[in-house]
């Protein structure tokens, strides 16, 4: 069975996607339309002010803390809701193997924090002057302890909804691989056009959000599990949040620096998206062997054989 078709192992139900599904974006929705108000109503009204000042008040790892329990509960929601609702166990929901890889989320995690913490060093010795040393090992182990414990949670729910939840439901519905792939890339980059940098950058941003929703689509459909996209995202997160930060991005933090250029689109936008990411899915596909890439990605999603069987075998027995 493939990975789309693990949704099988649980009870269906449209109604039950779109419950949970409706709740999270009401959520998304009204954080959406608190903010339109906030700017109608004070012209004036700057989100990044706001962040500053609550920086201020309460402290980087607290402001961390508090923008990332959201993430926490909605995660523990979701499981419980797969598991009660739904009834489908968290292994068939994280991956189409007998039990999930952790090997796989490491392996992701290691590679691209490699990567991440590389290109982040060189640009400081290219461009010293771009950068303030932020180092205060009070704070940054703080941080670390924060970090490691909710970061890995944060982009786990987006792992799990996005490229689980929303991927199985999708492609169980329309019967289809590709839908479910374009659908949750595009929204998943769209829903971050209330970031920061969407403000500095312009919407060309989303370019970088939408291709990384993508990469990590491809890679959970190739993968048949959602193994290397959590280890992938926790490391983008992470890795990130522990070395650079700067004051127009969505995580501030006691990083060991601080960027302080003048934010634009540029290479550090298209370069990851074009050339990157392609390059870690053919380390992926050497790595695990992936081969049959055209069913993998746009295939039809069937129903698993022995269920059928087993209907057919009800339907006779009622006769």
């Amino acid at each position: 069975m493939n990975y789309i078709q693990q949704g099988y192992k649980g009870e269906l139900g449209m109604w039950k996607y779109l419950v949970f599904a409706s709740l999270f974006f009401g959520f998304m929705a009204l954080n959406f339309i608190s903010l339109y108000f906030l700017e109608y109503l004070d012209p004036n009204f700057d989100l990044e002010v706001l962040m500053k000042d609550q920086i201020a008040a309460k402290g980087a790892n607290r402001f961390l803390i508090e923008s990332l329990i959201p993430f926490v509960f909605g995660l523990i929601a979701l499981f419980i809701w797969v598991k009660f609702i739904h009834k489908q166990t968290l292994t068939s929901f994280t991956s189409s193997r007998s039990k999930i890889d952790w090997k796989r989320i490491f392996f992701a995690f290691f590679l691209w924090g490699i990567i991440t913490t590389f290109f982040i060093l060189l640009d400081y010795i290219i461009s010293p002057e771009n950068y303030q040393w932020n180092f205060d090992i009070n704070k940054f182990l703080m941080l670390a302890l924060v970090g490691v414990l909710l970061i890995p949670l944060q982009t786990s729910f987006e792992e799990y909804f996005f490229r689980g939840y929303l991927m199985q439901g999708l492609g169980i519905a329309t019967k289809n691989k590709l839908f479910p792939l374009i659908f949750t890339s595009v929204i998943f980059g769209i829903l971050h056009i209330a970031n920061p940098e969407v403000d500095k950058l312009g919407y060309g941003i989303l370019v970088y959000y939408i291709g990384t929703g993508f990469f990590l689509g491809i890679i959970t459909l190739m993968d048949e599990g959602l193994e290397l996209a959590l280890g992938f995202h926790a490391a983008n997160n992470l890795i990130t949040a522990l070395l650079v930060t700067a004051n127009w991005t969505v995580f501030q933090t006691d990083s060991i620096l601080i960027d302080l250029s003048e934010p634009k689109l540029g290479a550090d936008v298209f370069v990851p998206v074009f050339i990157i990411f392609p390059i870690i899915v053919f380390i992926f596909a050497k790595k695990y062997d992936w081969n049959n890439w055209k069913d993998r990605l746009i295939g039809k999603v069937k129903k698993p054989v022995y269920l059928e069987d087993n209907y057919k075998v009800l339907e006779e027995l009622g006769s």
